[in-house]
């Protein structure tokens, strides 16, 4: 899960910093797994194609049915929340105050006991759990093969595996807050059967639940392949994946092309792509300002994400060796600046932002006033929404109803300040016969439309505006 922080290529390249599942295992998890319940198997699973090539799926009819994935709320997810001495109600109460919706489990809840008093709290402030690092689930993962091929080494029958789920999940099921349980964090491309073999069990066992898996990050055609044989694979119910680009030395730009590539088979799939945003400084990666904060989501909104998650939001122990700073909680639980930008902008940006977006479908994403374009981007041309940008560089996404509703023309257009550290100025001329109504997050309601052809904004860094683009 996400865990792993901070980045690593898997089968299809170098890391670069360190892998989220080590923050599992430095919590000393695989110990867990191999002494839990007695594991002895008993006998008894850029541009898109809505930019040129086929039209987008229809959002998978499973996911738009599960927690998270379905409704109409945006899911704001945390990793690495509070360590079991800081599992405390005011705790929960502090991160649901900041806006978030979900959080997985981690920093050393790794058991069923742990696991059920965080759901428990979590039912009393309104929060949805994911549970991560179940040691029966976990043995599933990492240390099985789940196949009724009995010549298979380390293996366990699908009902076996099945009835090991069921077990694990029946230490939570009383609690609403229990949206999913995490299959696995950044599998590589061998272990993809198993994930999805697991994948499987959890629907049958409980299909009400989101089976959640993340995957790590890359670019080019290899790591296109190594997204789109995940999907062939495992059958997600989404695509999430995790990329941190707030560097030592700047911003990563290949950021973009992982991001094209995910928006890609999101919306040939029909599955909703989730991220992690950089929230810590760590190795080879700085903390980020509020305005760094605020642009990493708006650039993964105009690509189209349905789902925003934090790494990390408890400081992990810095004896662990890799480089942590600050997150939006220390290690000590103070609240850093980190906390309320994350505060500000979850509640007054992205809760009634992604409620807009969440129903849409990203038709495109493009870049404008940039030279030269970062790998993976498109560049701004004019279409029937957008004729003209002129002025500083931005990115735009456009948004159009999902498939199978009506549509009437009417299209969202989301203006990103392509800077997260200076603030833009820049001049949208809409297409003939449009008009565009400008989105105003703290009622929820867009603004008469403007009779002017030319949309003047001024974006301060990292921010963005989102508008209701109609036909006259």
């Amino acid at each position: 899960m996400p865990e792993q922080g901070l980045s690593s290529y898997g089968s299809y390249g170098s890391a670069r910093g360190v892998n989220r599942r080590a923050l599992l295992q430095a919590a000393g998890l695989g110990a867990g797994v191999l002494a839990a319940g007695g594991m002895v198997a008993p006998r008894a699973e850029a541009a898109g194609p809505a930019e040129g090539g086929s039209a987008p799926a229809p959002l998978d009819a499973a996911s738009a049915e599960l927690p998270l994935t379905g409704g109409p709320d945006f899911p704001i997810g945390l990793f690495w929340p509070p360590h079991p001495y800081e599992t405390t109600l005011a705790r929960y109460q502090e991160m649901a105050d900041a806006g978030f919706t979900f959080l997985i489990t981690g920093n050393y809840q790794f058991d069923a006991r742990s696991a059920a008093y965080a759901l428990g709290l979590a039912d009393q402030v309104g929060l949805k759990v994911l549970v991560a690092g179940d040691p029966r689930i976990e043995a599933l993962a990492q240390y099985l093969t789940v196949t009724d091929d009995r010549t298979v080494p380390s293996s366990i029958t699908t009902a076996d595996a099945a009835s090991w789920v069921r077990t694990a999940l029946g230490s939570y099921t009383s609690h609403p807050a229990l949206a999913g349980v995490s299959v696995y964090d950044e599998p590589s491309r061998v272990r993809f059967p198993n994930v999805g073999a697991l994948t499987a069990v959890v629907r049958s066992a409980a299909p009400g639940l989101l089976p959640y898996a993340n995957i790590n990050r890359g670019n080019g055609a290899s790591y296109a392949d190594f997204v789109q044989t995940y999907v062939d694979t495992v059958k997600p119910a989404l695509i999430s994946f995790d990329r941190y680009p707030i560097l030592t030395g700047g911003i990563d730009t290949d950021y973009f092309d992982t991001w094209a590539i995910v928006r890609a088979a999101s919306l040939t799939s029909g599955l909703p792509a989730w991220t992690y945003i950089q929230s810590t400084g760590y190795n080879n990666h700085r903390v980020p300002t509020a305005s760094q904060l605020a642009w990493q989501v708006n650039i993964s909104l105009a690509y189209g994400c349905k789902g925003i998650q934090y790494f990390t939001y408890w400081t992990p122990d810095p004896a662990r060796g890799e480089g942590y700073t600050q997150a939006l909680i220390t290690t000590d639980g103070k609240r850093t600046p980190l906390y309320d930008a994350a505060t500000a902008l979850n509640t007054g940006w992205l809760r009634p932002v992604g409620r807009e977006l969440k129903p849409l479908v990203s038709q495109s994403v493009q870049h404008a006033g940039e030279t030269p374009l970062p790998p993976g981007t498109t560049a701004f041309t004019p279409d029937d929404v957008v004729a003209a940008v002129t002025g500083d560089a931005a990115v735009l996404g456009i948004f159009a109803p999902a498939p199978g509703t009506a549509d009437d023309g009417t299209r969202h257009l989301l203006v990103v300040n392509r800077d997260p550290d200076a603030p833009a100025s820049l001049q949208v001329r809409l297409a003939p016969g449009r008009t565009a109504a400008v989105f105003a997050p703290a009622t929820g309601t867009y603004a008469e439309p403007a009779a002017a052809a030319v949309l003047s904004l001024q974006l301060p860094a990292g921010e963005a505006a989102l508008y209701r683009v109609e036909s006259n």
